[in-house]
């Protein structure tokens, strides 16, 4: 018995019962496709639980697409091909995926085959055995450019970090797993993908959540879709976590303490132009006297936001959920719902 089929059959053997759903999004990847449904199929092949993929094909212009469907003919019904419209981008296309598993955990991964599938039984049962809601891959050997990629990703977690108050190496890997009724209590939008681990702080302990180590490798084929300018979107995209882990439920609180504290100077300010006012002394030409006056004028505009927001918010929990996509399934792979089972 080789090393591989070992690290499989005694995890498998400790495994709770379950249904798994791996969800990949790609975009512009047509000399990857079918390698990663094979690497996928391959390295499940002996998991000794039903297991289906979903490919989410996020309107490539290639022929991405058309080597999907064809390496899920070919390969069985449990590989299931979702094409969006258009290009979504990333954190739709992951939703996208999510929306449409069925399984009772969900593993997520990115489509450059820098992730290594056989990593895939080792957190699911992780995640079962211990209890987690989510188990996050830890590359501790990255193989990717230090400048351009290792640098910026270093310091994105460390602000990150900071941020969310959880105490996690390296955020931004794609590839992770978590219960399924625990992520879906999470919508994803915007570029949202990289902060699944903040969010999910949202509605569950940091403490059940964890990470470990995993594989990486160099990217062979295709072309990388990130680069610099992420890091600026990082930057934004923190400032959002930081308000919805704070105030996400209580969006009133921030706008009216904001609101509160600049009408507060304002007031202070038209209060000590008036006293100098009564005085005798002359206000008029004065820039403090402006200054004060907006700062009323913003303060009480802060206040007024504060109760909108409250509205949204409340309005936001009552409709429930929206889509951040659109999808056009092939209609041969569409129909199908079977699993993969081990013989």
């Amino acid at each position: 018995m080789d090393e591989g089929n070992y690290i499989l059959e005694s995890i498998d053997s400790r495994s709770v019962p379950h249904r798994l759903s791996v969800v990949v999004p790609m975009f512009n990847e047509e000399e990857l496709a079918a390698d990663l449904i094979n690497a996928v199929h391959n390295a499940l092949a002996k998991y000794a639980d039903p297991w289906e993929l979903i490919v989410v094909d996020d309107g490539s212009s290639d022929q991405t697409w058309t080597h999907l469907v064809n390496s899920a003919k070919q390969t069985g019904p449990h590989i299931r091909p979702i094409r969006l419209l258009r290009n979504f981008k990333q954190t739709a296309a992951m939703q996208a995926g999510i929306d449409a598993a069925r399984g009772d955990v969900i593993v997520t991964m990115d489509g450059d085959l820098q992730n290594d599938p056989k990593d895939i039984p080792a957190m699911v049962a992780k995640l079962l055995n211990e209890d987690l809601d989510m188990v996050a891959g830890w590359r501790q050997k990255r193989q990717d450019g230090f400048w351009f990629r290792k640098l910026p990703s270093m310091l994105a977690n460390r602000l990150i970090r900071n941020v969310s108050g959880l105490n996690f190496q390296d955020l931004g890997c794609s590839l992770k797993a978590f219960r399924a009724p625990v992520l879906r209590k999470v919508r994803l939008y915007g570029e949202m993908h990289r902060f699944i681990p903040a969010w999910l702080a949202t509605v569950t302990s940091p403490q059940r959540m964890a990470e470990m180590p995993v594989s990486h490798f160099p990217r062979t084929k295709g072309q990388s879709k990130y680069g610099l300018s992420r890091t600026f979107r990082v930057l934004l995209d923190l400032l959002s976590i930081h308000y919805f882990l704070r105030f996400g439920s209580r969006p009133g609180h921030f706008f009216g303490g904001l609101g509160s504290i600049v009408t507060s100077v304002g007031t202070l300010i038209l209060s000590y132009l008036g006293f100098l006012k009564l005085s005798g002394e002359s206000i008029g030409n004065r820039p403090l006297m402006f200054l004060g006056f907006f700062a009323v004028v913003s303060g009480l505009q802060l206040l007024t936001t504060g109760v909108l927001a409250e509205i949204l918010m409340r309005t936001y929990y009552d409709a429930g959920k929206f889509n951040s996509y659109h999808t056009l399934n092939h209609p041969s792979v569409e129909s199908t719902q079977a699993w993969y089972v081990a013989n």
